[in-house]
């Protein structure tokens, strides 16, 4: 049972996790770009580590985390996204009820840590590139941690960033031009 664990465990999950909640969330919305499905996944990550708390070695909480995080998303929502058909809540005919932007509070917290143009060109990253980038440059995960967090090498972690940071320069680089804010020619 979930809750039968001993109090000074769980109090201790609950404190750790209060503190590393609001990172696993960011990350949860920047993997799936939706608030519910971040929601989704930031609450089943949590459920299934303090299922495995027992099993945590108590060196870093934050990473144990994400790796969990990152393991379900891999898993389960790009899987998901494979076999579901494509289509829209304009195309069922659902209406979805929706605050107004300044009173959404995650849509605040998540505005005010990265920019929209940033946000908006992380988004056109390849998810394992972004994946890294994510946890490098928002998370300050070392590249060890990330590597230990995603299950892969660490030169692939290495590669990973760089290619993701290329891809991400280019983007906002391309924002930066349309915008005006660098004339054709001087990107580079």
């Amino acid at each position: 049972m979930l809750f039968r664990k001993a109090p000074a465990n769980r109090e201790r999950f609950e404190r750790l996790a209060e503190e590393v909640f609001p990172s696993i969330y960011g990350m949860a919305l920047r993997l799936t770009r939706d608030r519910e499905d971040a929601s989704d996944l930031s609450q089943e990550a949590m459920v299934r580590a303090y299922e495995a708390f027992d099993r945590f070695d108590g060196r870093n909480f934050k990473a144990w985390m994400l790796r969990i995080l990152t393991n379900l998303y891999i898993n389960r929502y790009r899987q998901r996204q494979r076999h579901a058909p494509a289509s829209s809540l304009d195309e069922d005919g659902t209406i979805e009820p929706v605050a107004p932007d300044g009173e959404i509070p995650d849509r605040h917290l998540f505005d005010n840590m990265v920019g929209a143009e940033v946000e908006e060109a992380l988004g056109k990253v390849p998810d394992d590139f972004r994946l890294a980038v994510i946890l490098s440059d928002i998370e300050g995960m070392s590249y060890e941690e990330i590597a230990q967090t995603t299950g892969v090498p660490l030169g692939t972690v290495r590669s990973r960033i760089a290619r993701g940071r290329a891809i991400l320069r280019r983007e906002l680089m391309n924002y930066a031009t349309d915008e005006g804010y660098l004339k054709q020619g001087t990107a580079e």
